[in-house]
């Protein structure tokens, strides 16, 4: 089986990595010419929750594909989608499948471009830091290291099934026939405490920390969990031990259990800050739109307000069009956080 993984950041290199560590054979996929080189002279290095040295990966810049792949990962910014899909079409054909393991909800998308018939998708439950070429760092402790993967009409296909037999190299996998309930799941996550780490550039652990920027995150997911209940989605536990609709309030109880829940949840992964705000530090336009902004939008279209996860968008957006500068803790004074009885 040919397998590629298209966009080797973060997850891509230590996804990589870790199969290669398996005994899996893969190819990376990245169009940064230095880290495709120093991956193939030196292998692939992971720090953090891992340590691994050296590992010997194969890399190659999208101009060198050749032949056909049987199953395609894509890790990249949803913002590369268009060019970098369209590119992958003469090297695929009808029995290839892609598996979009992207933050935010890319499976429409990625199947208007590749063909529904050869997508499926997906979510990673670990999260990871680009160090420097050759390097990634791992935030989440391998034993979190889980995948979900699901078809889009929720059969458990062959194409779901060798999906699997590929990633659980990598870790966990579990097939879930909700592959809307998993997806919007990890948008909550994303959108929650990935949201507030763009807004105010910090760690995940800084915003568990701080009274007020956990309350913000609770807002977030709770502004999610409405959107997607008027949209008729069932959220999936993606995360063994955390049913999401704990994190739904209406009063002040509801949202202290909120934050107590974030907390919990989250004191795993206090060294890991936004893919977002990883982007936004090397000026490179993030995926907030994609992630916060497809919350703000649904809101929209069901007469729900988001205001926390409408801020969080207006900061992002606000930094990248050099309106004001780079993001700290002081955004906090932006957010209303309302009194609760």
């Amino acid at each position: 089986m040919k397998v590629a993984i298209l966009g080797a950041g973060s997850l891509g290199t230590i996804m990589g990595a870790v199969v290669s560590k398996n005994g899996g054979d893969c190819v990376l996929i990245d169009a940064n010419k230095s880290h495709v080189e120093r991956l193939n002279q030196n292998g692939a290095t992971v720090t953090g929750y891992l340590d691994l040295k050296n590992i010997p990966v194969k890399a190659i810049l999208p101009e060198e594909m050749e032949g056909i792949y049987d199953v395609v990962i894509v890790l990249l910014k949803q913002t590369a989608n268009k060019a970098a899909l369209t590119n992958l079409l003469p090297f695929l054909d009808e029995n290839s499948i892609v598996c979009t393991l992207q933050n935010g909800i890319p499976e429409e998308s990625v199947a208007e471009i590749v063909g529904k018939e050869r997508t499926i998708g997906g979510t990673v439950g670990w999260g990871g830091g680009w160090i420097s070429p050759g390097v990634a760092q791992l935030y989440t402790k391998p034993e979190f290291m889980r995948i979900e993967i699901g078809s889009l009409d929720g059969k458990v296909t062959e194409q779901v099934k060798k999906v699997e037999s590929f990633l659980k190299l990598a870790g966990d996998v579990d097939i879930n026939t909700n592959l809307a309930g998993i997806r919007w799941s990890k948008l909550l996550m994303n959108s929650a405490l990935s949201g507030m780490s763009a807004a105010l550039a910090c760690t995940f652990g800084d915003i568990i920390d701080d009274d007020k920027a956990v309350a913000c995150a609770a807002h977030v997911a709770n502004e999610l969990i409405k959107v997607s209940r008027s949209k008729g989605i069932t959220l999936e536990t993606i995360v063994p031990g955390f049913n999401f609709y704990e994190l739904q309030f209406e009063d002040k109880a509801g949202r202290d259990n909120a934050i107590t829940f974030l907390r919990k949840l989250y004191d795993v992964h206090r060294p890991q800050k936004a893919s977002m705000l990883q982007d936004m530090e090397k000026s490179i336009p993030c995926e907030i739109d994609y992630i916060n902004g497809i919350i703000c939008q649904n809101g929209d279209t069901f007469g729900i307000d988001t205001p926390f996860n409408d801020e969080i968008v207006q900061i992002v957006q606000e930094f990248e069009a050099n309106k004001i500068p780079f993001p700290t803790m002081i955004n906090l004074d932006r957010f209303n956080v309302p009194e609760l009885k």
